[in-house]
């Protein structure tokens, strides 16, 4: 591993736009908030949660994954998750996060709507103030549970509407296929939001087509899958669509049997608006810096590559105009200064 080249990489400026909020949860806060809140795990160490990640696939990683959330049942916990991450975030060079939240996971299990959102809220306002790090919020809907449950949770949302920036759509993939959720897409669109969802990650190339069709999404999660259609690529292409892609993730999850196999250097030189994210990282073994190296290394990826992913994470955000446009002349003055 090349030092200048880590280097490099935690100096570019850059946006993260496919985090799980849930999904940074590190075992030892998972330990620490078990403790606070007097909830028993069915683990008796760190190391045994860290040896719990042995996935082999998607289910396997959602069910611990939705076991580890149990932990979390205040505003401080859900503030302390956030500004975890953020402070992760800045210290890869990180300026501005996307970042999801399973509002489901937290309401099925009892809690208010309000507990989670306002504890994310107060982290990324405690973040900005303090790391520099803006954020905007997504809610997503979890696509093995019904339609009707989605739209359950989107009025409770309603009170927060001006702090969301999008809905998206994550969970089990197959067997859920977008055009599951098209009403309540539709209905979120009516209320202002953006609109992403997961396609193409383990579901097939008609999981995209749907997502673009029938949710008429703004962004597209993973999207690896739309490589197997040339039309699809062509529509994604002609769209201007990003693709928020996670390395390290399709490697845990078997997406990719190994990072030199990773299809990122090929969305490139097909023109596609890749970018490269963490996804859940506490589960998946890397944040931004981890992930950005693992792919640079391993795909042999040039100065001039990487300059487009950090520009494609500000083009392909849901910031205003005016700060894209300033994030982008950082990322032109860093790499002036380190030419």
């Amino acid at each position: 591993m090349s030092a200048d080249l880590a280097d490099f990489i935690r100096g570019l400026p850059k946006a993260e736009l496919h985090l799980h909020i849930e999904g940074s949860l590190e075992p030892e806060l998972m330990f620490e908030l078990a403790q606070r809140n007097g909830v028993e795990l069915p683990f008796k160490s760190v190391e045994e949660v860290r040896a719990a990640y042995a996935f082999s696939n998607l289910q396997d990683f959602l069910d611990i994954y939705y076991q580890g959330a149990q932990v979390l049942l205040t505003e401080q916990d859900f503030h302390d998750l956030g500004m975890a991450y953020f402070r992760r975030l800045a210290a890869d060079g990180g300026r501005h996060a996307e970042i999801f939240f399973d509002p489901q996971t937290h309401t099925d299990r009892g809690l208010p709507f309000s507990v989670a959102i306002e504890g994310l809220l107060s982290a990324m306002k405690a973040a900005e103030a303090e790391l520099g790090v803006t954020s905007k919020l997504i809610l997503c809907f979890l696509r093995h549970l019904s339609e009707d449950a989605a739209f359950d949770t989107l009025k409770a949302a309603e009170p927060w509407l001006d702090k969301l920036a999008g809905v998206g759509l994550d969970s089990s993939e197959v067997g859920h296929p977008p055009e599951k959720f098209e009403r309540v897409f539709t209905a979120a669109h009516e209320r202002g939001l953006l609109r992403v969802a997961h396609a193409g990650e383990e579901g097939p190339p008609e999981y995209v087509w749907q997502a673009l069709d029938l949710l008429k999404i703004d962004r597209i999660d993973h999207g690896n899958r739309s490589l197997e259609d040339d039309a699809l690529v062509r529509r994604i292409v002609d769209q201007g669509l990003t693709l928020t892609v996670c390395p390290l993730s399709n490697l845990k999850l078997c997406v990719v049997n190994d990072m030199v196999d990773h299809p990122l250097k090929r969305m490139l030189n097909l023109g596609l608006r890749a970018t490269i994210n963490s996804d859940d990282p506490a589960y998946f073994g890397g944040y931004l810096q981890d992930n950005w190296m693992a792919a640079a290394t391993s795909l042999g990826l040039t100065r001039d590559e990487l300059a487009t992913l950090a520009r494609n994470s500000f083009t392909g955000s849901f910031l205003p105009l005016a700060d894209k446009a300033a994030h982008l002349a950082e990322i032109d003055r860093y790499l002036a200064a380190s030419a």
